[in-house]
């Protein structure tokens, strides 16, 4: 077909189709461009926003867009003294607009920010690590967090609305519940 219009004569036909493909390429671009919450960049990491789901956020906060080179939880350093359920000691990351948010005193964390604890025992083995997302209309009744557990070796121990969770840092709801240090 596409021989059939570029073989016709007539210049205006030619000039229309190529002028209908260049606008279909674009169209079909641009749709894969717009979307979701889960489809955004955070602020400077050039990565797209996970979804609410275990993997996808293992993934994101290990090898997209590694907590590992994030700031520290202000005030906290490494390797603090932790509490039950989470450690003995614990070490916390948080995500650039997490970070922006404790060190602006905003109160509340924004869309997209990212909490990571690295929870380890008392000989200094990583037994688990903790990750907080908070995700644009996915728990309102409690303030859109995701919760996600991982074993040291990566596994998923519990994800999503965790009731444990949930019932814990519900005690610090006044501080979008987070204990780790004031909002």
């Amino acid at each position: 077909m596409l021989n059939y219009w570029l073989n016709m004569g007539d210049q205006t036909l030619k000039s229309n189709f190529i002028i209908f493909i260049a606008v279909f390429v674009s169209v079909l671009l641009t749709m894969g461009c717009t979307g979701t919450q889960s489809e955004e960049s955070e602020a400077g990491t050039g990565t797209t926003m996970p979804g609410p789901d275990g993997r996808e956020l293992y993934f994101y906060i290990t090898v997209e867009n590694p907590y590992k080179q994030w700031e520290l939880w202000p005030g906290k350093g490494e390797l603090y003294a932790g509490t039950s359920p989470h450690g003995a000691i614990l070490t916390t990351y948080v995500s650039d607009i997490a970070y922006s948010a404790i060190e602006n005193k905003k109160g509340v964390m924004p869309y997209g920010s990212i909490i990571v604890k690295e929870n380890y025992d008392p000989d200094m083995q990583l037994v688990a690590i903790s990750a907080l997302y908070k995700v644009e209309d996915y728990d309102s009744e409690h303030n859109d967090w995701f919760w996600a557990k991982y074993s040291a070796d990566s596994s998923i121990d519990a994800e999503g609305k965790v009731a444990g969770c949930i019932g814990c840092h519900g005690s610090k709801v006044d501080n979008d519940y987070i204990f780790t240090g004031d909002l």
